[in-house]
């Protein structure tokens, strides 16, 4: 999906053997037969190892057989094990555990440096182990109607033990200072980058928070990859939103982005906004926002506290996606909405408050008293207080019918007795201007009677003349 999507993942060669890897030849027929041979280099790699069997560890040989000792310990790595079944291969999954491990800690102590071509074999065992096909989810197994993703149970990977410990050294790699990104990005290029996110679906959140940390390093690390990993990100956040509306990670990678956007220099690229209006705010319309919702706000705030000119942009995508019967969604775009509110500078609120206060009227009457609790908590902020006196004279009048509508027939105690402290702090701020609203309100009202009584005469006549026209019949 993402190839045909994304421009500049290179296009495989024949050789290619499924990991970015052009050129190598694999020989033998084991698991672990991942031993490449480059004409070009005059670096031999050991032979193929057929069977799981102890190294010795680094310290125990000399430096200079070092290099070789990690390549043949990158072979054990590369064996697979069934690890449906807790009793089979137990001694070789312990053997490639240990092995793992030691090569943690090879990695981490620096204590030799690792040459292209182990690099090379390195990153090769990673994508042997952590690349693979994700389990379906359970709705998709079973044909059953997808459950709510926040009570489902996450499924764990089995083979974590060793799974953890390939990410640990991918971690550690990435970070290292001795790791020069001249030569690791022939590695760790587009196509890796890709099946690393691809990942992110996977239902382990131990696995997904590991992602996280490993492509924020590589983007951080890896400059020349930076526009592509966004591209890639948008990309999964369409397929999202507009195809599949499941996917795992979406909060994982709303976290990353954060911490990019927080990183975006001023003024803001094109690219940057395009990116807020056609991937974030979308992204407000899945059933499943409250996975993610808290990473999401964070993301738009980004947005406008850096340019405070995008907040009319953002406060207008939010109504094109409020919720019209969730209501605890709508709960959570209300608070979005006071965060937003709180960067927004008065010009921009005066663009956008007509229709902001329209749908906040229709909050402050909604039945479901969480709604309507939460949407009169805006007046707590002495901050939209301030933007609401400002603009009293076009705020009032649309709020004027939700506040006398909620004293009059609002179930709710408590909605009831905010309703009251807001028409209270309307009065204080302009006591001519609230007066001439009641006074608007009463005419309405009256009209409405009067109307409402003249439909009653109208019917009651109507009436009348139906049972006269029965008395001629029946006569």
């Amino acid at each position: 999906m993402f190839k045909k999507i994304i421009k500049g993942g290179r296009k495989p060669s024949k050789s290619d053997d499924g990991f970015g890897n052009a050129g190598h030849h694999r020989t033998g027929s084991g698991p672990g037969n991942v031993v490449v041979n480059h004409a070009s280099r005059a670096v031999t790699n050991p032979p193929p190892m057929q069977s799981v069997e102890p190294l010795p560890l680094f310290r125990d040989v000399p430096v200079s057989e070092r290099q070789n000792l990690f390549l043949r310990k990158l072979q054990i790595c590369c064996f697979q094990f069934d690890f449906g079944d807790t009793l089979k291969s137990v001694r070789e999954k312990e053997i490639k555990r240990q092995t793992l491990l030691e090569l943690v800690d090879f990695i981490q102590s620096g204590s030799g440096k690792i040459n292209e071509n182990c690099q090379e074999e390195m990153i090769r065992m990673v994508s042997v182990n952590i690349f693979r096909s994700l389990p379906p989810n359970s709705h998709e197994s079973t044909g059953q109607e997808p459950a709510d993703p926040e009570e489902e149970e996450p499924y764990l990977e089995p083979s974590w033990p060793h799974l953890q410990l390939v990410y640990e050294i991918v971690l550690r790699y990435v970070v290292s200072s001795d790791t020069d990104t001249k030569v690791a990005k022939r590695y760790i290029d587009h196509s890796f980058v890709l099946k690393l996110l691809d990942l992110f679906d996977s239902e382990d959140p131990r696995e997904r928070e590991y992602l996280k940390t490993i492509l924020h390093r590589i983007y951080g690390k890896f400059m020349v990859h930076r526009p592509f990993i966004r591209k890639a990100i948008n990309n999964i956040f369409y397929r999202f939103v507009y195809e599949t509306d499941r996917h795992s990670g979406i909060g994982e990678l709303l976290e990353i982005l954060g911490s990019i956007i927080n990183g975006f220099a001023l003024p803001m690229k094109e690219e940057h906004k395009l990116f807020l209006v056609r991937a974030l705010i979308p992204l407000h319309k899945p059933k499943a926002i409250s996975i993610y919702h808290q990473q999401l706000s964070y993301c738009i705030t980004q947005f406008v506290e850096k340019d405070y000119k995008l907040a009319d942009t953002v406060i207008r995508g939010l109504l094109k996606y409020w919720p019209v019967t969730n209501c605890q969604k709508e709960v959570l775009f209300l608070g979005e909405l006071e965060e937003v509110l709180e960067a927004t500078q008065p010009a921009e609120f005066q663009r956008c408050m007509v229709p902001l206060f329209r749908q906040i009227g229709r909050c402050l009457t909604s039945s479901h008293f969480q709604v309507a609790e939460r949407a009169l908590f805006l007046w707590n902020n002495e901050h939209i207080v301030g933007l609401i006196a400002q603009n009293r004279g076009v705020v009032l009048p649309i709020l004027f019918d939700a506040l006398e509508k909620n004293i009059q027939t609002h179930w709710n105690q408590a909605v009831h007795g905010l309703t009251v402290n807001v028409r209270k702090m309307f009065l204080e701020m302009d006591a001519e201007l609230f007066e001439e609203c009641q006074r608007q309100y009463e005419e309405k009202e009256s009209r409405a009677q009067e109307v409402e009584e003249q439909r009653e005469m109208t019917w009651k006549r109507l009436a009348d003349v139906a049972d006269k026209r029965d008395d001629m019949i029946t006569a």
